[in-house]
């Protein structure tokens, strides 16, 4: 459950995001390009792809790299990024079953053109650790269902909504293959409909705050965990780019824990229950240089 202070934490990154955002769009576009590479790796990272960030970057920018990658990991991150972008330009994109096949294509083509761009067919089981996913014949049906859902409760409180969807989406598997990437495109999909910055599901801890929500949800259908979750990347995207549109100097989170005699624990742990207006570049905690921490 969503703490009525952090709504109201949120109401306020909005509010002032929404301010200054008209004024500086260009810098805007310029922060959202830069975490592509961070995107990508990320969410193929959760999925297993051994590709670093470096060498993410290097392929969506068509450079060499220094070893041997297979051909899929390759399509995975040039994939992955067209669909990102294709989503920038869209940020009303119509959730339909439709339209997630559509995304499901430009995600797979060329890596399984026999599933790409379709939802499980006859015969078309999944299993994901000990859960085994619905029938097929369910899952159009099921997705449906699901969106309509969504489409309609306007009463339940945004991040617990999207929390519960992705959840559901990730319990019936839609498709063959793809689906941990596609839930997390929808995630921003989501977001960008309701004028949020995107972002990022980091693969970094992934096995002790990510993967453990599916299980809570199947076994408790408990979904609060994940709206938690949710808050904590969405209060760090909109802390990243309020910082850079107040055109703050800013450093490593380190430097400032030097600066202002805090332990390097202390303030970590502050910046990762989001009490510092902390963010991650490349993995690594910044803030403004001028913020004044409440030593309350």
């Amino acid at each position: 459950m969503i703490t009525q202070t952090k709504k109201e934490n949120l109401s306020r990154l909005k509010l002032e995001y929404e301010q200054l955002r008209g004024l500086h769009n260009d810098l805007l576009k310029m922060i959202t390009e830069s975490e592509l590479p961070e995107m990508v790796y990320n969410s193929n990272a959760i999925e297993n792809s051994t590709l670093t960030l470096k060498e993410t970057e290097k392929i969506l920018l068509a450079q060499a790299l220094m070893r041997e990658v297979s051909l899929r990991e390759t399509y995975e991150a040039t994939n992955l990024a067209r669909v990102i972008k294709y989503l920038w330009t869209r940020p009303n994109y119509e959730l339909t079953v439709e339209n997630l096949e559509l995304l499901h294509q430009m995600l797979l083509g060329g890596i399984n053109d026999d599933y790409a761009g379709r939802i499980r067919r006859a015969g078309e089981y999944v299993r994901v650790g000990s859960h085994i996913a619905p029938a097929p014949e369910q899952v159009r049906f099921l997705l449906e269902s699901l969106i309509h859902q969504y489409n309609s409760e306007d009463d339940e409180y945004f991040l617990e909504k999207i929390a519960e969807f992705h959840l559901q989406f990730e319990t019936i598997h839609p498709f063959c293959d793809g689906n941990g990437r596609m839930g997390r495109l929808i995630i921003n999909l989501q977001f960008a409909a309701l004028g949020y910055p995107p972002v990022i599901i980091q693969n970094k801890g992934k096995r002790e705050d990510y993967y453990p929500i599916f299980d809570e949800w199947r076994d408790k259908r408990k979904s609060s965990r994940f709206a938690d979750y949710l808050y904590l990347a969405l209060s760090e995207s909109l802390n990243k780019r309020l910082a850079y549109l107040r055109g703050n100097e800013i450093i490593k989170l380190s430097e400032y824990a030097k600066s202002n005699h805090i332990t390097a624990t202390t303030i970590t742990n502050a910046a990762k229950r989001q009490t510092v207006p902390a963010f991650r570049r490349e993995g690594v905690w910044r803030i403004a240089k001028n913020y004044v921490r409440n030593k309350a």
